[in-house]
């Protein structure tokens, strides 16, 4: 009977103790899962993170190239303002260019002399100044190709000679350029 006894007590140790394993076992088994958990949670979470990363990262380099464009169309938009911004005057001051450069003609044609300095002073100091500012004459056109960009056709006449058809045969009036920028269309004339 005590052996008896004595293989009960035996059989209740190791089913408390079996019971206790598996408990432990059931234990680790939600430890694990609930670390699992948490690092999918945490991987979920890295996952997210790194996408609004990324996306900030490209907000911030569309921001940034737009500033860029921006402060490149600005900066070439001032120093556009700065070369033309004198255009108006010296567009105001071609027709009394035009004006001195008759004058001198008429005094060369009426005297053999020298014309009168004065005129010939002034006249190059104005042109000087209107140089340094940027404005520029346009080359010689007689025997060119009228450029319609460039000039403005007052008329056609017939062509002194078979080269000069389509060309230009004379030049009313001078045009002027104000850096790259047509101040004033050269009046030409066109034989045909």
């Amino acid at each position: 009977m005590k052996e008896k006894d004595n293989l009960e007590q035996e059989e209740i140790l190791k089913d408390a103790v079996h019971q206790e394993d598996r408990s432990t076992t059931d234990m680790e088994s939600e430890t694990n899962a609930d670390s699992s958990e948490g690092s999918l949670q945490t991987d979920n979470g890295e996952e997210k993170l790194k996408a609004e990363n990324q996306d900030l990262k490209e907000k911030y380099l569309r921001l940034y190239s737009e500033f860029e464009n921006y402060r490149r169309r600005t900066s070439k938009e001032r120093l556009e303002l700065i070369k033309t911004a004198s255009e108006d005057v010296i567009k105001e001051l071609l027709p009394i260019l035009d004006d001195f450069e008759r004058a001198i003609k008429a005094d060369e044609k009426e005297t053999s002399d020298t014309p009168d300095e004065g005129k010939r002073l002034i006249y190059n100091k104005l042109v000087k100044t209107l140089t340094s500012k940027g404005l520029r004459p346009m080359e010689e056109l007689v025997g060119k190709a009228f450029d319609a960009d460039m000039h403005e056709a007052i008329t056609q006449i017939p062509a002194p000679s078979e080269d000069l058809k389509g060309k230009i045969v004379d030049v009313v009036e001078r045009g002027y350029l104000l850096g790259d920028k047509v101040v004033r269309y050269a009046k030409v004339v066109i034989g045909q």
